[in-house]
């Protein structure tokens, strides 16, 4: 275990600035509070904190970062508080323990309430600050090196194997592989321990027949590069027995069938010279094909660059070598870490792409406390992740409500959804979920989800599952509507309409069932006189000639225009006769009739102006309103029962807002004149079941 004074000597190692009494006081701190604590191994709690900063300054990370590892066990294990951390360290490092302490929690979810993958991203989304993963990293790692000390089998498998699924992983993903490759190793002891052992051996034998083989080809290599005139550091080593394994399973062959056991690195000093060894390589020896991989030209997308070939050495031995400068293999193990070994700026070309939009963030930092500002990011910017109550565990896109969360974890959960409690405090619905926040849906049997949801849900499945309540329902209020205007039509037919009437009139017009016809009715899809037809055959001849019963277009006449002159009634205004009007004419265009009132008229429309009237002919014109009913059964009846009186066709009906204890309609209407349409929208002001009326 790491003595205080060496601690502190190795961060004033890399950076003679450090606070030193601050290192001191959490060094005392963390040994304090931790106090008789044991581990499995028998070593007093704080030697592992205190290893986990050593691993910290391995990487030469900033004092901050240093105390928040020695003290990132006090807050979950002792009787220390965040508040205490504060006081006594600062804000930055409170934060900092404070996220390490979360990412602890978490871990700690039983394995059927997390899925591996989710928890890796997760885990992720939850580092704001990427020194709160590192430190996480290092941890794991410290308990991986003393494992072995644990008594319980099962324990020992299950650790290990959330270190091979999750944080082995994890660390790939930031590009830290030094970390991954000892998790990798250490967690294959444990999980087949029988294959480790068989590996491990066989590797020992190779070693002692060898002759020191690897040191010899290192050494060749780098004569055939220095004799081109590159000057370059060469390494070898055999594989990780875990690497080895890997190659076994996936090839399915025995440990004397996988040839390449032996790896070459290269360090070179430039870029160039990096492209410029390689073909010295495969001119000098065989290279395999298909086994190039250009990593420089196109990086991983954790920022990892280097030339990975394999060639075919003497005996037909195959040997694997990676070729990359200095700077590129600093961060090729240690990730967005390995900036730490370039304070003050002096910073080697080619900054460390941790994460591709990353890349400029790092390169135009001019020192490593600006570079710590920049990195204070999600990871995952575009996802959050919430859990239930019961600690399942769902990804969101980011800016995801309650009403999201509540379709993510059941469709009917989300369409009986009234309100939510997030983290234990009522909120409301269009509220956006933060990483962590733990949601509650309060739900009603009888609810129903509302359009207004639509203007702040953002996954799919939400926004799919309300339009198609949505349109049900105003599929049901538009049949409603249509009912009352069947009762007006079958008071014209020469019969009594029943049941049976109704039946062979659905069948006569091809519709499914009576909804069907009353959806049909209210929707304007059929005329009155179809409906009449349908119900009584022939009992609409003597209208054979009335314009008010054909399927033609309602005829309307226009003054002032030039005869066989096209035009159509514009959708911003819907003029009706009574109406002033003007018209609009572009080159090529029909005239477009608008009221002399409209907004877009003031828009300066690059058009010539035409004065026109209303003719003779006048059937057939469409005003739109704005309907706000009260949200009570009936009140939709009750409109409907207005229109019916007063002669109206509904020609749509859209149900635009719904703001409890009000929804809102916009209806076109076919009318005869302005007058017809001050009547209708005077009986519907007049009417209790409305709340307001007004033309648009």
């Amino acid at each position: 275990m790491l003595r205080q004074y060496e601690l502190v000597e190795r961060v004033l190692s890399y950076d003679p600035d450090a606070d030193e009494a601050a290192l001191n006081r959490a060094y005392v701190y963390t040994v304090q509070k931790h106090g008789t604590q044991k581990r499995a191994s028998g070593d007093p709690y704080f030697s592992h904190p205190v290893e986990v900063a050593g691993l910290m300054t391995d990487l030469k990370l900033d004092v901050p970062t240093i105390i928040t590892a020695l003290l990132h066990d006090t807050v979950e294990d002792t009787l220390a508080t965040i508040e205490d951390i504060e006081a006594n360290f600062g804000a930055d490092v409170a934060r900092l323990v404070d996220g390490v302490t979360k990412l602890s929690k978490i871990e700690q979810m039983a394995e059927n309430e997390r899925a591996a993958e989710n928890l890796r991203k997760f885990l992720l989304a939850m580092s704001e600050d990427i020194r709160v993963l590192l430190v996480k990293l290092a941890d794991r790692l410290h308990n991986m090196r003393t494992l072995h000390f644990i008594k319980s089998p099962d324990k020992r498998q299950r650790i290990a194997r959330e270190t091979m699924d999750i944080y082995a992983p994890l660390a790939e993903r930031v590009g830290m592989y030094e970390y991954m490759r000892e998790m990798q190793l250490l967690a294959f002891e444990q999980l087949e321990p029988e294959a480790y052992a068989t590996i491990t051996n066989r590797l020992v034998e190779l070693r002692s027949q060898d002759g020191g083989q690897v040191d010899a080809i290192a050494l060749k290599i780098k004569q055939a590069l220095a004799e081109a005139g590159l000057h370059v550091e060469v390494s070898g080593r055999e594989k990780h027995p875990y690497s080895i394994w890997k190659k076994m399973a996936e090839r399915h062959v025995s440990f004397e069938q996988v040839t390449d056991i032996m790896a070459f690195r290269v360090i070179c000093e430039s870029e160039a010279d990096c492209y410029s060894a390689m073909g010295v390589l495969h001119t000098t020896w065989q290279f395999l094909p298909g086994k190039f991989k250009d990593y420089i030209s196109t990086p991983k997308s954790n920022g990892y660059k280097s030339l990975h070939t394999s060639l075919m050495y003497e005996n037909s031995m195959r040997v694997e070598v990676q070729i990359r400068t200095r700077a590129m293999h600093m961060t090729n193990e240690f990730g967005l870490a390995a900036h730490w070994a370039y304070k003050q700026g002096d910073r080697p070309d080619g900054a460390v792409g941790w994460l591709r939009d990353l890349i400029e963030i790092v390169d135009a930092s001019h020192d490593a406390d600006e570079l710590l500002e920049h990195t204070r990011m999600a990871i995952y910017q575009d996802r959050i992740f919430a859990f239930t109550p019961k600690g399942a565990l769902f990804q969101l896109p980011k800016g995801a409500t309650p009403v999201d969360f509540a379709f993510a974890v059941h469709t009917d959960l989300g369409a009986q959804a009234v309100g939510a409690k997030i983290n234990g405090r009522h909120m409301p619905l269009r509220t956006q979920l933060a990483n962590g926040d733990v949601v509650e849906i309060i739900k009603r049997k009888n609810a129903e989800p509302q359009l207004s949801w639509l203007g702040y849900v953002v996954t799919g499945k939400a926004r799919a599952a309300i339009r198609r309540a949505v349109r049900l329902k105003e599929r049901a209020e538009i049949a409603e509507i249509g009912s009352k205007l069947f009762e007006e039509i079958a008071t014209r037919v020469p019969a009594r309409i029943g049941k049976k009437a109704r039946h062979d009139a659905v069948e006569r017009l091809g519709l499914m069932d009576e909804e069907d016809l009353m959806f049909a009715i209210g929707a304007a899809k059929l005329t009155d006189r179809e409906v009449m037809e349908a119900l009584v055959p022939g009992c609409t001849a003597e209208f054979e000639d009335d314009a008010d019963w054909t399927r033609r277009e309602h005829a309307i006449s226009i003054r002032g225009l030039t005869p066989g002159v096209g035009f159509h009634l514009a959708e911003c205004c819907h003029p009706v006769p009574g109406d002033r009007i003007v018209g609009l004419r572009k080159k090529g265009e029909a005239v477009e009739v608008h009221a002399i009132g409209c907004f877009e008229l003031a828009n300066g429309i690059d058009a010539d102006w035409l004065d026109l009237s209303w003719g003779k002919r006048s059937q057939g014109a469409v005003g739109r309103l704005r309907v706000t009913l009260y949200d009570r059964p009936g009140t939709l009846a009750e409109m409907a029962g207005i229109f019916a009186q007063n002669h109206v066709n509904v020609k749509r009906l859209d149900q635009v807002e719904t703001d409890h204890p009000f929804t809102t309609y916009e209806i076109d209407n076919e009318v005869q004149d302005l007058a017809h349409l001050t009547r209708v929208l005077s009986a519907l002001r007049a009417s209790d079941a409305v709340a307001q009326a007004e033309r648009i």
